[in-house]
């Protein structure tokens, strides 16, 4: 029966085809055993992937024992990484799941590249779309969260999303086939698990059909998001343009919000960010959002998105020189000539910062950097990326554009200090 179901499952949703080597995401636990050998009886040539991501201690060992074991006796090429998994997960701040995750599936393609294998199989099955389903609706999600796992992901291919966990055990039984269980399905410290042995059970006293409601609920939210993505896609191409989101075009969409969430959620703007950015839609240009590679701001007639540039600040040459009549002071932005003896605190480059004021050559009054790169006519990223040049906490050139006038070189200056930026 199982057999059948998952033969069915990869010809409708046209998963692999005859002939295909795949490489089967194997941990030793009784779902991906199982995908291995349901690939093998329906003639799919397999190689098998394990990962030792050593959070079990002897544990993680004995997994990989099994895994070697069982692959050669079933003459599959077995491949091994070991991970250090809590290392990797401090150095990039994320839980260990995440951590995991990120290691499993950047080997699975460094593999894919390696081998003649086309595809990598995960043995996710109907239970684990039921717990993503709740999952994502306990975190609060959009319509693409709601559909469940997808059978395919590019490289990826799940065919036992057919089969529920408890047909993957009878189907084991039945062949006399063994497996691993991993301790920490049983415990209750993770999300997942919580949904898997309180939520799901309770659910069910309620409505013993529930986890086959919530994979046709699935299916319908799938079928919804087909049309909901059309739309969405009409309504991107009519609000976008050269200069990036028209704000007069986005508030005649049905829904700004929603539509506004789709366009930039993708770049890594949670819904706090996008909430403020309708909230600014009407206000004052100049307000600036950042995620981590991307920078949204708020113009007058737009949205303005732009990759995040990394930079660095300008190189800068010191050069001194005594002070004469026959001096002459050079003209160009990108050189700074000062009285060396007014500088009394230690020079250092930044980005210039809200608040931050001078009194540019020539004026006696202050004025703050922004309303002076507001008058030179900088646009608001251009003003994003302006460093300054401090002496101690005083700004004393607006690199590029204007020294201080507090600064400058008199009749009385005895040394100057001229600072250039390298090209």
């Amino acid at each position: 029966m199982l057999i059948r179901k998952v033969r069915q499952f990869i010809k409708s949703q046209d998963l692999l085809r005859k002939g295909d080597k795949t490489l089967v995401a194997l941990s030793g636990g009784a779902d991906s055993v199982a995908l291995l050998r349901v690939l093998l009886h329906l003639g799919y040539p397999c190689e098998a992937a394990h990962c030792n991501f050593h959070l079990r201690g002897e544990e993680s060992n004995h997994d990989e024992a099994f895994v070697r074991a069982l692959c050669k006796e079933l003459h599959v090429p077995l491949h091994i990484q070991h991970f250090n998994t809590q290392e990797y997960a401090e150095e990039k701040r994320i839980s260990i799941e995440m951590a995991a995750r990120d290691l499993r599936y950047n080997w699975f393609e460094l593999l894919l590249q390696q081998t003649d294998c086309l595809h990598v199989a995960v043995a996710h099955h109907q239970d684990d779309s039921v717990e993503t389903f709740l999952l994502n609706l306990i975190r609060g999600t959009g319509i693409k969260g709601l559909q469940g796992i997808r059978p395919q992901n590019g490289n990826i291919v799940r065919p036992l999303l057919c089969v529920s966990r408890n047909e993957i055990i009878n189907y084991l039984r039945h062949l006399g086939q063994t497996y691993v269980t991993d301790s920490t399905n049983l415990q209750t410290d993770f999300t997942r698990n919580k949904i898997r042995l309180e939520l799901l059970p309770l659910l069910e006293s309620i409505n013993p059909s529930i986890r086959q409601s919530l994979l046709q609920t699935a299916s319908h939210l799938n079928d919804v998001f087909q049309i909901y993505n059309k739309c969405i896609n009409e309504g991107m191409e009519r609000v976008r343009d050269e200069q990036g989101i028209n704000i007069y075009q986005l508030m005649q969409e049905p829904s700004p919000q929603c539509l506004l969430y789709e366009a930039v959620a993708p770049l890594g703007f949670n819904s706090t960010q996008i909430y403020d950015m309708m909230e600014t839609l009407h206000g004052q240009p100049g307000k600036l959002f950042e995620s981590k590679e991307w920078r949204i701001v708020k113009d007058r007639s737009h949205l303005l998105i732009e990759k995040v540039k990394k930079t660095t600040p300008p190189l800068l040459e010191h050069e001194e020189h005594p002070y004469s009549s026959h001096f002459v002071i050079p003209k160009d932005k990108d050189t700074a000539c000062f009285d060396a003896d007014k500088l009394n605190g230690e020079l250092n480059i930044r980005l210039w910062q809200a608040g931050d004021w001078f009194i540019p050559f020539g004026m006696k009054g202050k004025k703050l950097v922004s309303d002076f790169l507001t008058d030179q006519k900088k646009s608001i990223s251009e003003k994003a990326y302006q460093y300054v040049l401090c002496c101690g906490k005083e700004v004393v050139w607006v690199i590029g554009e204007r020294i201080d006038n507090r600064f400058r070189v008199e009749h009385e200056t005895k040394r100057v200090l001229v600072i250039r930026k390298k090209a």
